[in-house]
């Protein structure tokens, strides 16, 4: 039997039809991996798509003059970006990696390389960060030099699309609301081609985070010039369901 793909959009607030243009995105790009048989297990609808090429994707990125200079990076836990996390921890940087969902009181793991239970490529994973990782409150991180973050879709105009559940951007709102992140901090995504679209055929709101860097297995698209400004004022509660909410222990305890 497939694999029901799961839903991340089910508890989103904001404007019914440009929810309704980001899903009907989501459905065209999904459907573009799975035509062209380049996402891998378990398939690309419902996720951040595991893609083939994101080990060239990562390598890519790793070549960028950014990436030398960036000592802690703040990653997403999605299988797309595993080869990023796994070089950054190669390279002796710390990385701080989302509890998927946001899902625990201490909400990032602490991957630092000098204290690994598993190699790298092990540990970069989630069911590896539990091995070699400690969970740590948003307070206890350090300062971020780069952040990579997975896409369903990207514009050339660094136009971010998430798979709906929003998290991306939560985490980016609580690093920033506690002075983690600034304007100067890079944002960066790994993706297929197929994700790519045209400046301007992404759809947003106020309070997604366009991404700097946009790096596919052939290409990088530097989009700073280009993109929109970044979203400010740490939390936005009142874009937030009930539901959502309930969900985050984190959102529960800093609720105001």
């Amino acid at each position: 039997m497939p694999r029901r793909a799961p839903r991340h959009g089910h508890d989103a607030g904001g404007d019914p039809d440009l929810l309704a243009a980001k899903a009907a995105l989501r459905e065209e790009v999904w459907a573009a991996l799975t035509a062209a048989r380049v996402a891998r297990f378990p398939g690309a609808p419902g996720r951040i798509s595991n893609f083939v090429g994101a080990e060239a994707a990562a390598e890519l990125l790793r070549a960028r003059p950014e990436w030398g200079g960036a000592e802690t990076v703040k990653a997403n836990p999605d299988s797309a970006q595993l080869p990023v996390r796994q070089r950054a921890l190669q390279d002796g940087k710390t990385v701080y990696m989302a509890v998927p969902r946001l899902a625990e009181p201490d909400p990032f793991f602490l991957l630092d390389p000098d204290h690994l239970t598993d190699p790298p490529r092990k540990a970069a994973s989630i069911s590896g960060a539990t091995r070699s990782a400690r969970r740590i409150a948003v307070t206890d991180l350090s300062a971020v030099d780069l952040v990579v973050t997975g896409c369903v879709a990207v514009g050339e105009d660094g136009a971010r699309l998430g798979k709906g559940g929003g998290f991306a951007d939560l985490e980016y709102a609580l690093a920033s609301a506690a002075g983690l992140i600034g304007p100067r901090t890079l944002v960066v995504t790994t993706v297929h081609e197929l994700q790519v679209r045209p400046a301007g055929a992404v759809p947003v709101t106020a309070h997604d985070v366009p991404v700097d860097l946009v790096v596919t297995p052939e290409r990088v698209i530097d989009c700073r010039a280009a993109r929109g400004p970044r979203p400010e004022g740490g939390i936005r509660w009142s874009e937030l369901t009930e539901e959502k909410i309930a969900a985050i222990p984190l959102l529960t305890a800093l609720r105001p």
